[in-house]
């Protein structure tokens, strides 16, 4: 968890970007992840029938969504701020590597990456295996995705808030992927697309045998 502590500032929602080993910087929307959910997130929150785990689940704001609709939810983040919001939001997360032992492993309906999450650890295919092992037969995995179809980038990141000199935490594995690399990384994981949102925030909706 520790290579996550850099996201604490922007969780707590100070202005921050990444900066990325390419070169180049992704602004982090972090208004958006302290807001309630809202506009596009309605398209995951309907696509959510049944016990729900969000992998990154940051300030709760898709928690506290899913509760509202008496869907049961559970978050899972590496940061303290975060577990600091979901507990004043009193909605239920587990500070928790994604890659470790997990509560109710292959027991979810459904399993959330959005906000960019499909980049943690760096390696889509794997985290879209894990997240497949993570449900029951039939089950989903909603992903976020890059707005940019081709675009396929895996590196390391670092968090920058201020002027881009104050950088917080060691350099992460971190990785961009498009619709069309995350579709190839999902068949790997035996993972298929059964419905597309399209637009500025592009979602998948990623069914297991």
């Amino acid at each position: 968890m520790t290579a996550l502590l850099g996201f604490d500032r922007p969780l707590a929602g100070i202005p921050s970007r990444l900066r990325c080993s390419d070169g180049t910087e992704v602004p982090l929307d972090v208004g958006r992840w302290t807001e309630p959910a809202a506009g596009c997130d309605d398209w995951l929150l309907r696509h959510c029938t049944g016990p729900t785990l969000d992998l990154g689940c940051g300030p709760g704001r898709l928690l506290v969504a899913l509760a509202e609709r008496g869907v049961p939810a559970l978050g899972v983040d590496g940061s303290a701020v975060s577990a600091r919001h979901c507990r004043r939001r009193g909605v239920s997360m587990v500070r928790a590597d994604l890659f470790g032992p997990l509560p109710g492993e292959s027991g979810w309906t459904h399993v959330l990456l959005a906000d960019g999450n499909l980049g943690i650890g760096g390696d889509p295919a794997a985290l879209l295996n894990r997240a497949a092992r993570l449900l029951v037969p039939g089950g989903t995995v909603l992903v976020e995705v890059d707005p940019r179809p081709r675009y396929d980038w895996r590196g390391t990141a670092v968090v920058c808030t201020g002027d881009g000199i104050d950088e917080h935490g060691e350099p992460l594995p971190w990785a961009v992927s498009g619709s069309r690399a995350a579709i190839r990384a999902a068949a790997r994981a035996g993972l298929r697309v059964t419905d597309v949102h399209p637009g500025s925030r592009v979602f998948l909706e990623l069914t297991g045998p």
